[in-house]
């Protein structure tokens, strides 16, 4: 069964699309997100229009009153989006047309689906950049602020996750403060390459109309007009690149997630969650489950399959548009949305959890955790080649692993055993808070290393 032609394109055809055909072609259930961004560029369309005397000023001056009319329909709620005119654009421009007659015709003039639809796209996805970096900047305030408040607090630091040395939870927080550093760096520089306007390009090859394409670019606050008018409406780059920062950030949400995780068990014990982000167990009345974390740490996997999906629809198409990119914009919505939710989930996690500052400190001094503190020792006192002092260090490991207690517990005559040269005053730097406060080379652990990384990240903002 096939529907009438549809009045947009339809002069071509004398049958309509069959139902299946509606179905898979129709995208105003997703791309209605699109509407103030569809309108504000068409406003400045119209304006240019205007302008350059391609349509009368009466004309404009009708189609930009309709286009505020419809804005405050859809933000009331009044508007109703139909399948019948498949996207926002048509959506839009045939509500125009009930509202202002004939006039809305003249605003397509000099513009295809093509062009506007990359417009639209760009300018909603700088406008999710300037969302995420603001969010962005209030979770690295969060961890910023814990990082200076447990600047002193010991911890260890793990590779292959057994204990290694042992850290601040303040040096520990300020590493993803790092990482966010350079996700905003990423979004940034994304939005600086996106900032080009596609309007005007028209379907691929540009128009004949004399149009002012950087009164157009400005008025929508781009940087410029874009330069080729076949990649301006195939380009999608911009919203890959978009992805990509947002599945690394994801990543590091995910990495920060699964530390809360495993801090929250009852082996760990570091932290604990409020019951703001907690969840109790339909079974077991004891359990405390730290999900928002999990859930967290799964949103990756989601944001990961968005790059993918959109990097899969985009490799194999020819200049300049095919309709295969519709199909660009569930991707980034849902990124978008799921990023947004992670970042306020995290921050409130973050914000609020318990520190269990003792639990840390036994922690971090077991293991032997300032093994490479003797043997940094060996070197500086008894002027002894660290791969010596590596060696000697694990003799000494063995003995204290043999006798079932720490470095620092060991007596002096059993160390003087292994190595003659050892003196009393070994152990000013075998305590777990000597090692940090050791740590002072720059970017190191030690607890002034952490405010002063603090401070200057503050500044940086």
């Amino acid at each position: 069964m096939t529907s009438k032609a549809s009045t947009i394109w339809g002069g071509r055809f004398e049958g309509g699309p069959s139902a299946v055909m509606e179905k898979i072609n129709v995208s105003i259930g997703f791309d209605q997100r699109l509407y103030a961004q569809d309108i504000a560029q068409s406003k400045a369309h119209c304006a240019m229009l205007a302008r350059q005397g391609i349509i009368a000023a009466s004309d404009a001056q009708a189609i930009l009153g309709g286009l505020d009319a419809i804005l405050k329909e859809i933000e009331s709620g009044r508007f109703e989006f139909k399948n019948a005119y498949e996207d926002i654009h048509m959506n839009v421009e045939t509500r125009l047309s009930e509202l202002i007659g004939d006039a809305a015709g003249r605003l397509h003039t000099a513009r295809s689906r093509n062009d506007q639809v990359a417009t639209d796209f760009k300018l909603w996805v700088r406008d999710a950049i300037d969302r995420l970096l603001g969010q962005i900047e209030a979770f690295r305030s969060v961890l910023l602020t814990r990082a200076l408040e447990h600047a002193e607090t010991v911890m260890p630091g793990f590779t292959h996750l057994q204990t290694a040395q042992p850290v601040t939870f303040g040096h520990h927080l300020m590493a993803y403060v790092e990482m966010l550093a350079r996700d905003a760096g990423r979004f940034q520089d994304a939005r600086k390459r996106l900032n080009e306007c596609p309007l005007g390009s028209a379907a691929l090859a540009g128009t004949s109309f004399a149009l002012d394409r950087h009164f157009v670019a400005q008025q929508l606050g781009f940087d410029r007009p874009t330069a080729n008018s076949l990649d301006a409406v195939s380009d999608r780059d911009f919203a890959i690149e978009f992805l990509a920062a947002g599945a690394i950030l994801a990543v590091h949400m995910s990495r920060l997630a699964e530390e809360l995780v495993l801090w929250t068990t009852p082996q760990f014990g570091f932290v604990r969650l409020s019951d703001a982000f907690s969840t109790g167990s339909s079974i077991m009345p004891q359990k405390r489950n730290p999900d928002a974390a999990e859930l967290s740490r799964a949103k990756a996997g989601r944001v990961i399959g968005d790059l993918n999906a959109l990097l899969i629809v985009m490799k194999g198409l020819p200049l300049a548009y095919s309709k295969d990119m519709q199909d660009d914009k569930e991707p980034v919505f849902e990124a978008a949305d799921t990023l947004e939710l992670v970042l306020a989930a995290m921050a409130g996690m973050m914000s609020d959890l318990t520190v269990n500052k003792e639990r840390m400190k036994a922690a971090a001094g077991s293991g032997f955790s300032t093994a490479t503190d003797l043997a940094d020792w060996l070197v500086q006192k008894l002027n002894m080649p660290f791969r010596q002092a590596h060696h000697v260090t694990g003799r000494i490991v063995k003995l204290a692993e043999e006798k079932s207690c720490g470095l620092e517990e060991l007596p002096l005559a059993d160390l003087q055993a292994v190595e003659p040269g050892i003196t009393g005053d070994v152990f000013g730097v075998l305590t777990v808070e000597k090692s940090v406060n050791s740590r002072t080379s720059f970017g190191g652990t030690a607890p002034a290393n952490v405010r002063q990384a603090v401070e200057t990240a503050r500044r940086a903002k």
